[in-house]
């Protein structure tokens, strides 16, 4: 089997924050997504960067019932929080996931995540293809609206803008058996998609469609 981390060092990265765009940056960020946490008794994610080092973590203990995923940077300082709203029965428009800054929940979200059938496609997308919807909250800004379509259960999807153009991808990894590890390519954030909000992304959809779920217990 290939190696997945080959540095486990925590490296001095400036990531930007979620829905910031960074100027003139016109280079493709590639990252490799391990579907399991480097604690032990623990469920999560392990993210490196295209060097190997340790960039992002999530760690969710067994035994933990919160209603949220935290995404925290490689020295274990939380970056974004993932959570479910879960709508009342009768009630139009399905769950969503909204994504929060840092692990604050009481603060306005910067994203909400719909399953695909719980609002209508843009830009002309074939709704067969759309797996899910991403659109800017109150507390985001200058973010957009974004579509993911493909597969996450085979590791093959892709978030577009609203000018159809491909802003993120999931991709198997080669030489990989399975889908526990897989790549992660962040294209340039001048539409507001940026790596740590495209890792959120990613953790929506892994609640979405992955099997089993990180979290076993959802609050409303």
């Amino acid at each position: 089997m290939a190696k997945v981390y080959p540095n486990v060092a925590v490296p001095s990265l400036a990531l930007p924050a979620a829905g910031a765009a960074v100027a003139g940056d016109e280079e493709p960020v590639t990252l490799t997504v391990w579907r399991k946490s480097l604690l032990f008794n623990c469920r999560g994610f392990t993210v490196f960067d295209a060097s190997g080092n340790l960039v992002y973590r999530v760690d969710s203990y067994a035994s933990d019932s919160r209603a949220e995923v935290v995404l925290m940077d490689a020295a274990g300082r939380p970056v974004l929080t993932v959570r479910r709203k879960k709508r009342a029965i009768g009630l139009v428009g399905g769950d969503q996931w909204l994504v929060f800054p840092g692990e604050d929940t009481r603060a306005p979200p910067l994203y909400a995540v719909k399953r695909r059938g719980a609002v209508i496609g843009f830009g002309g997308s074939g709704g067969n293809k759309s797996m899910a919807h991403v659109a800017a909250c109150g507390g985001a800004v200058g973010g957009g609206r974004y579509e993911v379509e493909g597969s996450y259960a085979r590791r093959c999807c892709v978030v577009y803008d609203e000018r159809r153009r491909a802003v993120a991808e999931v991709r198997p990894k080669e030489a990989m058996v399975g889908t526990d590890v897989f790549r992660m390519v962040v294209r340039p954030a001048a539409a507001g998609m940026d790596v740590s909000l495209a890792m959120a992304v990613v953790l929506a959809l892994d609640e979405m469609f992955g099997k089993p779920s990180l979290l076993r217990n959802w609050s409303s």
